[in-house]
């Protein structure tokens, strides 16, 4: 019994350690995309399925910036840091006036380092994407291909692949270079069905040229991009946690983007509730009025990490601080108290968070707030 005991455990540790080593052995594959409304994002998934068939290689979908659509909002945001870290990358984006979409090409402009560093030399990559109509999307394939080529990456075209078993009765998305999809054309899903059989071709043979790729270049672990922190990093460290967004009280906006500028007005309120109401020196003291700054200045940054999608990374410069303050006639200190909130700009982003600034009193704030801010930040 104790010898067939013995057999059964070597038995079970061969398979398991059989079973880690195959996982090892995967090349690990990239589908980084934008997606506006989810037709890029269905473009993936079969890519990704186009990839998984290959038995060899995993793929990881992520995109590159956070979407509030059902279908995108669980995805994961990757970072630019992490691409060296692939076999292989799969580009999925939407098509813009024949180009590539905004979020994509703001994502891949943050990827000089990369290039400096040779990260992505070597390794392969492939497009996809999705268009409102067929103007424009061959020479937005090649658009992306011409950033990918300047990084020194391996282009993986798809070839006519997949072609023979699509309806051609039908408008399709395919060009030779990558899948494409018409997401606009009427009376017809999209992507339709041979688009997604294109898709799962292309990602089938993409995974044989990562597969055989594998282990020839410079793969790094991950390339550091910034030598500054990240603002969330900086948040966790000095333990500062931004409330939910208020909403707005009447008929206007959290905040206004016009060209590089975000414009955004908050009062003291927390928790559905004004914090500390009311006139400095009568019903509400300095300490008090300090706290609700802190708290107004909060909401401020809640509201601007809703305006950059949830990077502040983004943020460029905090350019302008207004404090207005709920106090008598005779007070004076108003730069005193709106040092809070300078203060916590600086903490929060550093350098660019020094500002130009102005304070004042008023016989009254909307809602009995003891302080409103107004901020104006310049943002990519």
């Amino acid at each position: 019994m104790k010898t067939l005991n013995r057999f059964l455990a070597v038995f079970i540790l061969t398979i398991i350690s059989s079973t880690m080593m195959a996982q090892n052995n995967k090349a690990k594959v990239l589908v980084l995309i934008h997606s506006d409304n989810a037709g890029t994002y269905e473009l993936a998934k079969q890519i990704s399925k186009g990839i998984e068939s290959n038995g060899n290689v995993q793929p990881i979908i992520k995109q590159v910036k956070s979407s509030s659509h059902p279908s995108l909002k669980d995805v994961p945001v990757a970072s630019v840091e992490e691409l060296s870290s692939y076999d292989g990358i799969a580009f999925g984006s939407p098509v813009y006036f024949g180009n590539i979409s905004t979020g994509m090409s703001e994502f891949l402009s943050k990827t000089v380092n990369l290039w400096t560093n040779h990260a992505l030399e070597g390794m392969p990559a492939t497009v996809f994407m999705s268009a409102g109509s067929g103007a424009g999307n061959e020479l937005a394939v090649q658009a992306f291909w011409n950033t990918l080529s300047v990084h020194g990456m391996v282009l993986v075209s798809n070839g006519i692949r997949g072609i023979e078993k699509i309806d051609k009765n039908i408008p399709q998305g395919n060009t030779v270079l990558g899948a494409t999809s018409l997401a606009s054309v009427k009376n017809v899903e999209r992507p339709s069905s041979g688009e997604k059989e294109i898709a799962f071709e292309q990602g089938n043979n993409f995974a044989k040229i990562v597969f055989a790729l594998k282990g020839t270049f410079n793969k790094n672990s991950e390339i550091k991009v910034s030598q500054g922190k990240s603002i969330e990093k900086v948040l966790v460290e000095k333990n500062i946690v931004l409330p939910n967004v208020p909403k707005p009280a009447g008929n206007y906006q959290p905040f206004v983007r016009s060209g590089n500028l975000v414009f955004i007005n908050q009062v003291a309120l927390k928790d559905g509730k004004i914090l500390y109401p009311g006139k400095l020196g009568v019903s509400v003291d300095e300490n008090q009025i300090k706290e609700a700054i802190k708290q107004t200045m909060l909401n401020v940054l809640a509201v601007l990490k809703d305006a950059v999608n949830g990077d502040l990374d983004k943020v460029k410069k905090v350019v302008q601080l207004t404090g207005i303050f709920n106090t008598k006639d005779d007070y004076t200190k108003h730069a005193d108290l709106m040092n809070v909130a300078s203060n916590l700009a600086v903490d929060v982003f550093g350098e660019k968070g020094k500002h130009a600034r102005a304070t004042f009193g008023a016989s009254s704030v909307p809602v009995n707030s003891s302080v409103e801010i107004q901020a104006i930040f310049e943002v990519e």
